[in-house]
Order: structure tokens, then sequence, then C-alpha cells
């Protein structure tokens, strides 16, 4: 069959196939259009049935698409790619040395005598809760998570580590100042806060491996997840995302233990980005799954 590929925004031939199979996927029209075109490789491009429609899934046949016109397809660069292993890896690291800046109170940021005052107990188990968090992040992203995309657009790299980094900074400078103060109800606030931490860290990584475990290895299966024995996974007959879900209530339970105003902000700014995700995700279940569980919020049980 012929096929023709014109740019999204221009409509102009990209290239033109004369004798493709019709049992070929798009992998491998991609793979075909790499050859003729170098510089997008297969990761970068994204082909639609309309300028504006969304992209076609790699696995999908030729023969099974609705082609609006006669075996025509818009192509879309998505702009030089980078893997999400490093990605991740990236913007992970950073607020893990970021945050250890502040610790000992170097002079050129507090002054010459701020690294000989005292510290309350507190101000080195949040430099452990913080460590902890995102060393976490780290392994699980070498050895647990899996990937339905490979590659995302490098440019989003910068947005993401300067919103990472950033609050690394921000709430590390507040927390380890000279003159912050415990909280006000002390010991029990403290290892309250502490201890909702710790579940909330091991809540995430008990649904991470859930959801690991629900796609094989190399593929891009997608299943309803279900609780497991693990007592913390219940959260998955309650939302969509309980990952994200434990994940802004360990910030919250940050929030609680530091009493400051940069941890709180911080919590907040996750919040409304893991919800927006997860509202994504959630609208892709029901989509996807005709019997997926009517009760699932996204987020938060019983509200959002």
């Amino acid at each position: 069959m012929k096929v023709q590929v014109v740019g999204a925004s221009n409509g102009k031939q990209v290239a033109v196939f004369e004798n493709f199979e019709s049992s070929s996927t798009i992998k491998d029209l991609k793979d075909q259009l790499h050859l003729k075109c170098p510089k997008y490789y297969p990761s970068r491009q994204s082909l639609r049935l309309e300028p504006r429609g969304k992209s076609i899934k790699d696995e999908l046949r030729l023969s099974d698409l609705d082609f609006p016109e006669e075996n025509k397809l818009y192509f879309k660069d998505l702009g030089p790619q980078i893997g999400w292993s490093t990605v991740f890896l990236t913007e992970y690291a950073g607020p893990l040395f970021v945050y250890l800046i502040f610790v000992p109170r170097p002079a050129f940021i507090y002054g010459l005598q701020a690294s000989l005052k005292s510290r309350a107990p507190v101000v080195w188990i949040a430099a452990c809760c913080w460590s902890f968090h995102y060393a976490k992040r780290i392994l699980e992203t070498l050895f647990v998570h899996r990937f339905s995309k490979g590659t995302m657009p490098i440019r989003n790299l910068f947005k993401n580590c300067s919103y990472y980094w950033g609050f690394a900074a921000f709430v590390s400078y507040y927390i380890n100042h000279p003159l912050y103060t415990p909280p006000a109800f002390g010991d029990f606030q403290m290892y309250f806060g502490l201890a909702g931490f710790l579940v909330s860290e091991y809540g995430n990584f008990a649904s991470h491996c859930l959801l690991r475990d629900l796609r094989p290895k190399g593929s891009t299966v997608r299943k309803i997840p279900y609780p497991t024995s693990n007592p913390l996974t219940f959260m998955f007959n309650l939302v969509s995302c309980p990952n994200y879900t434990y994940e802004v209530f360990a910030w919250m339970f940050f929030t609680v233990m530091t009493q400051t105003m940069p941890a709180g902000l911080f919590t907040l700014a996750g919040f409304l980005q893991m919800t927006q995700w997860a509202q994504g995700k959630h609208r892709n279940y029901r989509k996807e799954f005709k019997d997926y569980p009517k009760s699932r919020k996204c987020i938060m049980p019983f509200l959002l």
C-alpha cells in the first residue's frame, strides 16, 4: 500500500512509501521514516491521523487504522529526546545533593559563626528523611520502575530540574538556618511526623512494586491494579494513583515534623502537579477498562 507522510503544521510532504505492507506497524513505519530522514529517530516522531490528533500507538498495524484521508499520516517533530531513566536520575540526584549543601551551615550562606550553633534533633532527622526519600527514588528508577514511554523531550528536563533543585534549596535553607525553631509541640510532633513520613514512604514503595508487577518487562501492557496481601496496597481500592497519594502524605507529615512554610509550599506544589497527573491516568483507566471500579477517586480517598 502507498502511505504518505506530511507535516502536521504545514501539510508539506515529508516522505512517501510506495509499497508498504498493510500488516506493518506504526513502529515499522517510523523506522523507515528514520532511514529516509535520519534526524527524526523513532522516539522523536509523532504520527497522527489528523494534524492535531493524538499520536498513534507504535504497536498498531496500518490495516487497523481508519484513515480520514487516503493513506495519509501527519507527522510532528517532538524535538530532541532523553531517556526517562536519565531524566529521573538527574531530577532526583540534584535535590539530594542540593539539600546536603546547607546541612553543615556553610559560612558563605549563613555567616562565619553559624556552624558553631547547636541544632535541634529535628534538623538532623529532616536531613535523613529528605536524603532517604531521594535515595529511594533513585533506586526505584534503577531497579523498580518500568516505563511505558522510553523518552521525553529534553527541553522538559530543565523545567523539571529547576522545580526539584529549587525547592530543595528553599526547604533546606530554612530548616538548617541557625534561627530555625523546632515544632511547637516538641518531640511528640516530631515523632508523629516522622512515623507518618516513614509509613507513607513505604506505602509509596509498595504501590510502585505492585504497578511494576502488572507490566512484564519490555512490554507496555496495562491492567487494572488491585490490592495485594500487603496492607498498604489497600489504597488501590480507594484511588487510581495511590503512589501519588502516599507521596503527598509523606510530604504532609514532613511539613508537620519540621513546621516550616517552605516544606508546606513544596507539599502544595507537589499535590497540585500530582493531582493533574492522577486525573489524566484516572481518565485513561476508565476509558480503557469498561469494568474499572467506579468508586475509586483520582488521588484523595472519597474526595478527589
